[in-house]
């Protein structure tokens, strides 16, 4: 290849390749003579001519793009390079490697509670992942309109879906309000099926969604510290007394007011529930003595021999000769 031939070469790469991309355009004007195409690890390149798939290429390694590249392309596998002509085409790099980000809501989600007119407000934290699926769908839906994608794209329209999602689950698996962690798995693997079964639509899936916490707002995480602090537990007028009273100290305001009333309702049920588990606590633990009480007198021991007649008593609770009680 002559000099000028060597000075229009260029090589075709994603040089800024991270993990955080999903996919990177590359998009001269045109792939010239003598041109190479580079597909480091982790990395598929998609041809593309006219906003069409021309070729897909999966392989790592450096490839001569008129020798190695060209022959596999559908409508331009005949192209043939001029010295001063090349192939107007597009190429589209794509992250193949699962991609792992963090989740959490933005606000405090209400879910539906008994007792609570408003919800419970709670915002959810956790870890998902994230992997192309289809490169034609990301095409057609993403890639054709714009250079690049990456995770915080993706993270934009999770968080879009969350929070109804969030409440659809809980709703279905959150067997204890004041505990969601004990079902966190069962709703996370929910969300994962139905997120999964709309990022699909746009190309992508979504290999797992794990929830790692749940949180309450701090006032209603006061109001719960001072309900069991306080021994208030089942006292709802004591518990109320003391919300009221703290609204007050808190400037009274309608906002401090309905945030304290919310603490308030949660701390109520959060005080009865476990009210109920020191009731059913008590009563096994007296049952449990009433039955060692009797189970205790039912072993005491029996003298060998009766103090009225000196019979010899067997273990007997009465004496056989002369019918003295003798336990």
């Amino acid at each position: 290849m002559g000099l000028f031939g060597n000075q229009l070469a260029n090589v075709v790469e994603w040089e800024q390749f991270n993990d955080e991309m999903i996919f990177w355009k590359w998009s001269n004007k045109e792939i010239k003579k003598g041109s190479r195409l580079i597909i480091r690890p982790g990395q598929d390149a998609i041809f593309l001519f006219n906003g069409k798939v021309e070729g897909v290429f999966e392989n790592e390694g450096s490839y001569d793009i008129a020798s190695q590249i060209v022959p596999f392309l559908s409508t331009l596998k005949g192209f043939k390079f001029g010295f001063n002509s090349g192939m107007r085409a597009e190429v589209l790099f794509v992250n193949t490697k699962e991609i792992t980000v963090k989740w959490g809501t933005k606000n405090a989600i209400n879910i539906p509670a008994p007792g609570l007119p408003g919800g419970m407000p709670i915002r959810a934290f956790g870890t998902m992942a994230c992997k192309v699926d289809n490169h034609n769908v990301l095409i057609d839906k993403i890639a054709g309109i714009k250079q690049q994608f990456n995770i915080d794209d993706v993270k934009e329209r999770v968080i879009s879906m969350l929070d109804q999602l969030l409440m659809k689950w809980i709703a279905r698996e959150g067997k204890d309000m004041f505990n969601l962690q004990i079902n966190s798995f069962e709703i996370g693997n929910g969300i994962k099926e139905d997120m999964d079964f709309e990022m699909r639509k746009i190309g992508l899936s979504i290999p797992s969604f794990s929830i790692s916490s749940f949180s309450y707002p701090e006032e209603v995480k006061r109001m719960q510290e001072k309900a069991a602090g306080q021994s208030m537990v089942g006292d709802v007028n004591k518990y109320t007394q003391m919300s009221m009273a703290d609204s007050m100290e808190n400037g009274g305001g309608a906002g401090n007011m309905a945030g304290s009333m919310a603490g308030m309702q949660m701390g109520m049920m959060m005080g009865q529930q476990m009210a109920n588990q020191m009731n059913q606590s008590n009563q096994m633990q007296n049952s449990q003595q009433s039955a060692g009480s009797e189970q205790s007198a039912g072993n005491a021991a029996a003298p060998k021999f009766c103090p009225e007649c000196g019979t010899k008593t067997n273990g007997s609770k009465f004496c056989p000769e002369c019918g003295t009680k003798l336990y």
